[in-house]
């Protein structure tokens, strides 16, 4: 079976990664995979990305616009090699600006085309769910409310669970993080500024100066896999600010508080019990626009799924470092606040189910391309 699989993030190759694990535990040398990733889904099929996701994420509508050449290419290049492999399915994950396009393209090309993780069309322009359901053979959801979403508009989606319970499920706190980091003896703050450049150039500089405020914590920074140590010291100066890489999970569960970017690690964060303060900046035209267009009321993963705000959001002018400073105060010193947001991740874990995600989503893909 050739399978053609595309991550445009960080997040969506680690879930890549972990569905191609599973559908290689099954079919063995029979799974082929042609990948557009990281280094997660590298190492986890044995192949080189056609195009890697360093090349591929741009967030915001104004950053959309500055990068549209980039984009336009990374998309006919993409279009090119996926009609020379010809594959049996396209495996789209997540990213649905780039994704939406390649999976109209496959349709027109008599490809199937699988999607997981949806997009979040119940954030902002619900029409989009029309295109989905005209160009997407079928939807796998991780979040439980999608279902009756799409309920709506008379569309039957697999609901899967969520992947990221599978790689907490699978992560073992290992005991000489500390150690082996010159950590010992510290009390941690976990700073997670994101994946992304633009997230990383806007959210990071704040970030740098809580580092004086809070004496008896030692910060430290979740490096992301797509960026090497010399391009966060640009941001980090003379401060005593490590950079850890490639043990995020780790770094958060020796933490007493983090401070997290909206997106996936926000999740990641409550599920492995951390109390947390969310934070979110981007190009002033691209929050106005947003503020006009989207729906919801939260941004982060917690909060929308909850439909409450169990976590802090500081977004745009107020993700200062005063105002993050006020909150990580709260989450470190007042033992109400902390224990509220605790007691808020147990009912999340509850309402998200069980491990299995990958496993799940592996079966239906066999099970649909069967029939």
């Amino acid at each position: 079976m050739k399978y053609y699989v595309i991550a445009g993030e960080s997040s969506g190759d680690l879930h890549g990664a972990r569905l191609i694990e599973e559908l290689r535990k099954r079919q063995g040398a029979d799974a082929q995979f042609r990948i557009v990733g990281g280094d997660r889904m590298e190492q986890a099929c044995g192949e080189r990305a056609m195009l890697h996701v360093r090349d591929m994420s741009f967030m915001g509508f104004i950053e959309v616009l500055l990068n549209i050449k980039s984009i336009a290419k990374n998309l006919r290049t993409v279009k090119e090699d996926l009609l020379a492999y010809r594959p049996d399915v396209l495996i789209l994950i997540d990213f649905p600006g780039f994704n939406l396009k390649i999976a109209s393209f496959a349709k027109h090309h008599d490809i199937k085309v699988f999607y997981y993780i949806s997009p979040k069309v119940w954030a902002w322009n619900t029409g989009r769910v029309k295109t989905i359901k005209r160009i997407v053979d079928h939807l796998f959801c991780i979040l439980p409310f999608e279902v009756d979403f799409y309920k709506q508009w008379d569309m039957k989606v697999d609901y899967v669970g969520n992947p990221l319970l599978d790689a907490v499920a699978l992560h073992h706190s290992d005991s000489t993080f500390k150690i082996r980091h010159g950590l010992e003896g510290k009390k941690l703050i976990a700073l997670l500024p994101g994946s992304r450049k633009m997230e990383i150039s806007k959210l990071l500089p704040e970030m740098v100066k809580l580092v004086n405020l809070f004496p008896g914590h030692q910060m430290v920074i979740a490096g992301a896999p797509n960026f090497d140590k010399g391009y966060y010291d640009a941001y980090i100066g003379g401060h005593d600010l490590p950079v850890i890489f490639d043990e995020t999970y780790n770094l958060l569960q020796h933490s007493e508080a983090a401070v997290v970017a909206s997106g996936t690690a926000t999740l990641e964060t409550a599920l492995l019990d951390i109390p947390q303060v969310v934070v979110y900046k981007a190009n002033p035209i691209s929050i106005a626009i947003g503020r006009r267009v989207i729906k919801v009321k939260y941004i982060s993963l917690v909060n929308l799924i909850m439909d409450e705000e169990v976590v802090k959001e500081l977004i745009q002018e107020d993700a200062n470092y005063r105002y993050i400073a006020n909150e990580l105060n709260l989450l470190l010193n007042d033992g109400t606040h902390r224990l509220k947001m605790l007691a808020a991740y147990k009912r999340l874990r509850d309402v998200m189910g069980k491990p299995g995600a990958s496993k799940k989503v592996a079966e239906l893909i066999e099970r649909y391309l069967a029939k």
